[in-house]
This record gives structure tokens, sequence and C-alpha cells, in this order.
């Protein structure tokens, strides 16, 4: 629980002034100030409770006979770092994610849990709000700001108006959650406007993402209240944004990685960095065990010529100025929660100590802090609401001996494109062809308890595998399944149905490789090891036997994504994202 400064202004004032002793005192610290901007040696940071009492000098006057005193001797301390946009309701419950995130030096975590909304609605974002609460890391929420992606296809389920306002009435909830679909604030959406104006009339913070937008459309878009964005990919966006008065987030997480298309022109252009942040935008348990988080984006834009001291800055006080709250977190001073970390090399960050609130949770590379499972209601590990798979759920009939397809052409994992193929039609039955490349995918609405499917083609996916089949795709939460056979796919589509929701690959009648995500379908209820372990079998699985592609995992994610163009699949059809129209699978 955390104290409130106006509660705590009479006992850090009495331990400020000596009157009091305090619980906890560390000496001879290289205080990293992301204040002044300079480096100062032998100081001392007095705290009680959670909060700093004292920044100085010498802190003799406040040290006591119960008082701990930790000789940091001479090591950098630095305020704790922040994400400011992460989507946590991916791969390992809040409580897994915190053990790496915070040997990474990440005390704060904000997060947009659109899934688990899209997912499981007003209920489940309620579920995931007790998730993140009483951890050894700090973690805020938003309202997810982007539901329903198109109101035309879109199969997510969403927060009325109602319990938007409800929402931001909890502590840790600071706002709305990107706003992705900007064509909806540009055209002025009813329900888009009101909950902006909702989150403006209650002083929230909204978060933005205006990936392809420029000039008048990103004018309307930011006179809208919306002051961020995650999506710049070059020096010039990031310029565009500043000079509209937005913050930027630089993203360097498992679906994109911009920093060194940014730093380097940010520094050679003298920009102001001030407005300057670092984001994930999400994780996969591979990136954050190999490379690190926010302490990586330090790193690596040390590397690339950014001050330690700017880039530690841009990890912390940027942060919380951005979300108004400077006055409890961002640098280490009086009144200041304490969550500071304890290294020893400026130029390549790798916290020895990290405290939270003034309690060490994590040493020299072990969670030291209680970590408490918290119980999982039942309802929630029951979203696969679909009946038993047969092969005749995957067919797609002809009378004809061949025809003409429209096929979803795989240009990337994410990026797609209309193509076409010629396929055989055997007893009817228009047949899938490795030959050529060409797969069948098809989509199930999992989540409502409907009948809606549709079977497609997709090309240039290039593994040699039966069915790969996941419940995990990007705010729609259909189950997706890619096959070159539809045993196999019936196969895949029925493991995820027991396990209720994950990724599988099937091969001849076998499974391959399986990560269970039984929590709405998308998060795994074990440990962040077994998580990993599950995962990277998956997409080695497929990567081995041939595919295209060297994170497979996006494929099905990112196909009813319909935020992005050019051809999707859902529940619903096939779709042409930029005509908004239905496409058939035979032409």
């Amino acid at each position: 629980m955390t104290s409130s400064l106006s509660k705590s202004i009479n006992s850090l004032n009495s331990v400020a002034m000596g009157d009091k002793k305090a619980d906890l005192v560390l000496k001879n610290c290289s205080l990293v100030s992301v204040y002044t901007r300079e480096i100062i040696p032998k100081t001392q940071i007095s705290i009680i409770g959670d909060r700093i009492a004292y920044v100085g000098p010498d802190a003799s006057h406040t040290i006591g006979p119960k008082t701990a005193v930790i000789d940091v001797k001479e090591k950098y301390v630095s305020p704790g770092f922040a994400d400011p946009h992460v989507h946590i309701d991916q791969f390992v419950l809040p409580s897994e994610l915190a053990k790496k995130s915070l040997l990474c030096g990440v005390t704060s975590l904000f997060s947009d849990p659109i899934d688990i909304v899209s997912a499981a609605g007003y209920k489940g974002f309620q579920e995931f709000l007790k998730l993140g609460e009483n951890l050894p890391i700090r973690i805020f929420q938003v309202v997810p700001g982007g539901l329903p992606v198109d109101r035309k296809f879109s199969n997510s389920k969403t927060l009325s108006l109602t319990q938007e306002k409800s929402a931001i009435k909890h502590p840790n909830v600071l706002g709305l959650g990107e706003v992705f679909s900007w064509t909806k604030v540009t055209l002025r959406d009813p329900k888009t406007m009101k909950s902006i104006s909702s989150m403006i009339d209650n002083d929230c913070i909204i978060n933005g993402h205006t990936a392809g937008a420029s000039e008048k459309k990103l004018n309307a878009y930011v006179s809208s209240g919306i002051l961020s964005c995650h999506e710049p990919t070059n020096y010039d966006q990031v310029l565009d944004r500043l000079r509209l008065g937005m913050w930027i987030m630089i993203r360097e997480g498992s679906i994109r990685r911009d920093l060194k298309d940014i730093i380097p022109s940010v520094l050679s252009n003298k920009i102001y960095l001030d407005r300057l942040m670092f984001c994930s935008d999400g994780l996969d348990p591979l990136d954050i065990t190999k490379y690190g988080h926010i302490d990586h984006c330090i790193r690596e834009s040390v590397k690339l010529g950014l001050e330690p001291i700017d880039a530690i800055t841009m990890a912390s006080r940027n942060c919380f100025d951005y979300y108004k709250m400077g006055k409890d977190l961002g640098g280490l001073a009086p009144g200041k929660l304490a969550d500071i970390l304890i290294f020893d090399d400026l130029k390549n960050v790798k916290p020895s100590k990290v405290f939270v609130g003034g309690k060490l949770v994590a040493s020299n590379g072990s969670i030291v802090a209680p970590l408490r499972k918290k119980t999982i209601p039942a309802w929630i590990k029951n979203t696969v609401k679909t009946k038993k798979f047969s092969s005749s759920d995957f067919e797609i009939k002809s009378k004809k001996k061949q025809v003409n397809v429209n096929t979803i052409f795989m240009q990337t994992e994410i990026i797609t494109k209309l193509g076409t193929s010629e396929l055989e039609v055997s007893e009817g039955k228009v047949n899938s062809s490795l030959d050529k490349d060409v797969w069948k995918v098809a989509a199930f609405d999992r989540i409502h308890g409907t009948k809606n499917h549709v079977v497609g083609f997709l090309e240039n996916f290039g593994a040699n595998i039966g069915a790969f089949a996941s419940t995990w795709s990007f705010h729609e939460n259909d189950l997706i399944v890619i096959g070159s056979n539809d045993s196999d796919m019936a196969l895949a589509a029925n493991t995820l149905r027991k396990t209720q929701g994950g990724l599988v690959v099937v091969s001849s009648g076998k499974t391959d490789a399986l990560l269970p995500l039984p929590f709405a379908g998308i998060v795994s209820t074990d440990s962040f090891e077994k998580v990993s372990s599950n995962f990277e079998n998956v997409n080695n699985s497929i990567v081995d036997s041939g595919c295209k592609f060297s994170r497979p995992h996006l494929i099905p994610l990112f196909l009813p994504f319909l935020a992005l163009p050019s051809v999707r699949i859902l529940s619903r059809g096939i779709i042409d994202v930029k005509k908004r129209a239905y496409i058939n699978p035979i032409i």
C-alpha cells in the first residue's frame, strides 16, 4: 500500500530535521540527479516508510539505534525506471513479469490491458487490476482506448462509457490507453469523442497512436487532447509530433525496435530531450531474458551517443512528468517515493540492488521480496467457447476441377497483401498446395459462443507442418488456424479447446509444440521459465521446418488486426481493410 504524501509530511519533516529517526539510510552514494543533470558524490539518503525524507551530504542527524544503514561505497544511485507503455496482458501473469522487470531496474509499469478487455470485458479488466496489486512493483493501468477497432467488423468486447467512468475511480487507473484508430478521432466518432471528453473532464491522461497520421489529421488528433505517441519510427516523425506539443515514447520491444533510427538524429539536431521516453510496447519472454527491459534501452542509447544521465532521465523522470506523477516519482528527492536503483557502471547499467518504496526487492540478480500468487477465478479460464472441431469445419467446397482463389499473401509476419492462386479441387473440396506454398487459414469466434467462422487461403508461409493454431490475436481474440491439411487443423483447434487457449503446432496427427494460455486464452498461469521454454519450442518447431519468417507466432497474432492494411481475417470474414469490404475466398 503506497503512502499518501499529504499524510506523510509530518514524519518526513521530522526526519529531515532530525527530530525523528529514519528507517533506512544509504551512505556514500554517487547520486544521479535527474533534476540538475549531474552526478553528486558522497550523497546520503534518508528514508522513512516508503518515502525519502532527506538527500544531502550528511544524514547523521537522521540515524538512530534502529536505523538500517547501507554503505553504497560510491556506487551510482538513481531513480527506478518506468515503462510508460507496455501490454502486460501477454504470455505471463503480472507477478511473473515483475520478477524479470525488477531485475532490470524497472520499478513501474504503465499497462494497457487491451487484449484482456477485448477477450473478457469489464469483468476481466477488474480481475486484471487485482493481479497487479500488492506486488513489489508498481503497476498502473489505463482503460483501453482502441476498442472496437472497426465496429463494422470487430468481434472484441469493450467498455461502455459508464464502465470507463467507473474504472478511472480506481487509484491505479490513470486514463485512456492508446487511441490507435485515429480515424475515429479525425472523423469525430461519437463514442470516441465522448470517451475523450470524459477523460479530459477528469484530468486523465490519454495515450496516442498516430502511425500514418500527418499534417491536418495529426493536428486534429492532438487538438483532441491526446498528447503522446509511441509509433514514430524515424526522427522526422518524432520532430513533427514534438513540434505539436506531444510526448514521444521511443519504442524498443519485441514488435519493433526504433532506437537506432531515432537517437542519432535527436543528438545531431540537438533537440530538447524533456519530452522523450523509452517504452517496450510489450516484450516476449525470450527478448526480456536476452536483452532486458528499459535498462536495455539505456545501454543501447548510450552506445548511440546519448549521455548516460540523459538516458536515465528519459527512463525515469520524463515518464512520471508525462503522467503527472512528478510529486511522487521520477527522481530522488525529499518527499518522493523511495524507488531506488544501485549500480556499478554508468555506461552499462545493470542494477545490483533495487528498492521499491524503501524496501529491498532485488539483490545481485535475485528477487528477495515475496510474490504471492493470487487466486484466478474459473470463469476467466473458460473463454474458448466452441464446439468440438472436425475436418469438415475446414473444408471449402467447389463443383469445379480447378478454382482461382484470393490469398492473404504474407510479406512479413505482420504485413499482408492480396494475392491469387489456382488450386486443385478433389471430391468437391478445394485443396491447399504445399508446392505453391498456399495454405488454408481459418478464424473461429471463441469468445461469444456464436458459430461464426470463415476459411480462406494464406500464401508464403513456407513451413513443413500440418497446422499452427492460436487463440491469441490482437484485439479480436478469434481462434486462428493455419494448416496444410484439414485433419491436422482440426486436431490443433481441438487441442486449444482442451487447454482453453494457447499456441500449438501439429504435424501428422501429433502435437509438436504447445504453449497453453488458459487465462482469457492469452496469458499463461505457469512460471516465466516454463512459458519461455514452451514459447521457444513453438517458434522453433515452425522455423526449423522451413518457415520463411523468424517470428511465426506473430502471424496469427496480427492476421485479424484491423488497424493495419491490407488483408485481414476474422471469424466474420476476410476483409480488405482500406476498402472496408469483405473478400470471397474463391474468385
